[in-house]
């Protein structure tokens, strides 16, 4: 099956500020490039410094790479600061940055579950707090929150991170509430299958019952939040954009989940 292909203006990010978390790689990282390729300065984060600093220095100039545990509230402060004193102010942040648990809901642990919930929601949380004041300062902004097609429905095994996901959905148009009036949209994106670490063992013959029966690509990912952070966008907030393949139809949650299980 052919693979995706983005097409692209050249500068519709020209002039804007990003900062992508979980930007290392996968997701992330096809976030990061599009974003460069569409004109935009980015501050990469991420827990995975090797991955970050060897895309910081193919990327060059227009990017700059920061560890970042996107649950420490000091260490947002500390680079949202650093940030604004490289580029300016952020006025697009994407907070793709999270993690997935995959145990039968009876033998999830607590601490296990909060973890989930720390990242992938409090994680959110934080980076919202974090950079708002500057896309205030700088006269609006555009957030994207990466959610997941388990934050539109239920699939087995997978208790803490379909919480967390429907977590995030929840808090995007919660945010688009209070934070329009002064100028920033908020978002969230849903994936699917998506071809990165996160999903090895999922390939696609394991997507014969979806609607488009294979794997989505980092790209697809990369070129729906490319959309909702530029202006093409401007009149779209509290939004939830499935990027699944059709996943979240329901027909291919069982299959998806038979791979993991025999992956």
């Amino acid at each position: 099956m052919t693979r995706f292909q983005a097409k692209f203006p050249a500068d519709r990010m020209e002039g804007r500020v990003a900062l992508v978390t979980g930007g290392a790689r996968g997701m992330g990282a096809a976030e990061v490039r599009r974003l460069v390729a569409e004109g935009a300065k980015v501050v990469i984060t991420d827990v995975l410094d090797a991955e970050g600093e060897a895309l910081a220095a193919e990327l060059g100039d227009a990017v700059i790479y920061e560890h970042l545990d996107v649950t420490d509230e000091a260490a947002w402060e500390a680079v949202a600061k650093l940030a604004k004193e490289t580029f300016g102010p952020v006025t697009a942040l994407v907070n793709n940055a999270g993690i997935v648990l995959q145990v039968p809901f009876a033998e999830t642990k607590a601490e296990d579950f909060r973890k989930v919930l720390d990242v992938n929601v409090t994680g959110v949380f934080l980076g919202i707090k974090a950079i708002v004041p500057q896309m205030i300062e700088a006269g609006g902004g555009a957030i994207v929150n990466i959610s997941s097609a388990a934050g539109l429905v239920g699939m087995p095994n997978l208790g803490a991170y379909c919480a967390s996901k429907w977590g995030v959905r929840g808090m995007t148009k919660s945010a688009a509430l209070d934070l329009g009036h002064q100028g920033i949209r908020v978002n969230s994106v849903h994936p699917g299958a998506i071809r990165t670490p996160m999903a090895a063992g999922i390939e696609d013959e394991h997507m014969g019952m979806q609607a488009i029966p294979r794997v989505g690509e980092p790209e697809e990912i990369a070129s729906a939040v490319a959309f909702l952070l530029s202006d093409d966008a401007a009149d779209i907030t509290g939004a939830e954009l499935a990027v699944d393949g059709g996943m979240a139809l329901g027909a291919t949650a069982m299959s998806v989940q038979d791979a993991r299980d025999n992956g």
